[in-house]
């Protein structure tokens, strides 16, 4: 297929954003252990996670038999408020505990991006600094009611609900979704991929 992409990736808003892009998403996903080493800082961490992601997928993609021709994504991204990672929320009471350390505070939001394609492997990673406005006891409830911050890292999305939330956004608005666009175009350039705007078949 023309403009295919393996994403290493089960997040839906990463293969929103290749689609949006004109990509086809080919998903390639294996399991990864998540755990963050004792001491690891969080670019550290987030850029080990898209390169543990990459790699496994291209051991999921020999065991296969499947010889990727067109390049494969992989991507992870970590909401981190002073230097500690904050995860998705295990259940509502933490979701509000998540929300009410982000309340009026800037925290920043690393995506680090791994692409590979014929043997050779980039990465880069990206982050972006985000400033919420005070939420009110109301404002935190009425959120986790809608159910949107329950399986977001920090406990809310950009693109959804709680985007009404960010006062001011200083990086890659489709980084805070999980995938920085210019940067991961550039890495495919870099590659000899095929980029978008992609030509129109005639």
């Amino acid at each position: 297929m023309p403009n295919t992409i393996y994403l290493a990736s089960a997040s839906p808003r990463r293969r929103e954003i290749l689609v949006s892009l004109g990509f086809q998403p080919v998903l390639l996903t294996a399991e990864t252990d998540e755990t963050a080493q004792p001491g690891e800082a969080v670019v550290d961490y987030v850029a080990r996670m898209a390169r543990q992601k990459n790699a496994a997928a291209r051991r999921l993609a020999a065991q296969r038999g499947l010889a990727l021709a067109q390049p494969l994504l992989s991507a992870d991204t970590v909401v981190a408020l002073d230097n500690a990672i904050l995860g998705k929320p295990r259940d509502a009471a933490h979701a509000r505990e998540l929300l009410e350390s982000l309340s009026g505070r800037e925290h920043q939001v690393w995506t680090a991006v791994c692409v590979s394609l014929g043997g050779q492997t980039l990465e880069t990673a990206q982050r972006s600094d985000v400033r919420f406005k005070e939420l009110s006891a109301q404002e935190i409830a009425a959120y986790i009611a809608s159910g949107e911050p329950l399986d977001k890292a920090g406990a809310y999305g950009i693109q959804g609900i709680g985007g009404v939330f960010v006062a001011h956004l200083s990086g890659s608005f489709s980084g805070v979704m999980g995938l920085p666009v210019f940067e991961t175009v550039q890495l495919l350039r870099q590659l000899g991929a095929p980029v978008p705007p992609f030509a129109e078949a005639t």
